[in-house]
């Protein structure tokens, strides 16, 4: 199987690096592995849904 970097994936996505590492940690990239500092991707991976709330209304969980 074919892996590329971090780097390589965030180009590929558009994605800042910081968020693609995020999302490798949030087991949200399917077949992602970490070999000591370094994430080792799937080549063929698809770019995960983004899940963060863009429209600014979270949910008030205090009520």
């Amino acid at each position: 199987m074919n892996y590329i970097t971090i780097k390589d994936a965030a180009e590929k996505w558009n994605l800042s690096i910081r968020r693609a590492q995020t999302l490798c940690e949030e087991g949200r990239v399917l077949g992602v592995t970490k070999f000591g500092n370094a994430w080792a991707i799937p080549a063929d991976a698809e770019r995960p849904k983004d899940g963060r709330v863009k429209s600014g209304k979270y949910k008030n969980w205090r009520k």
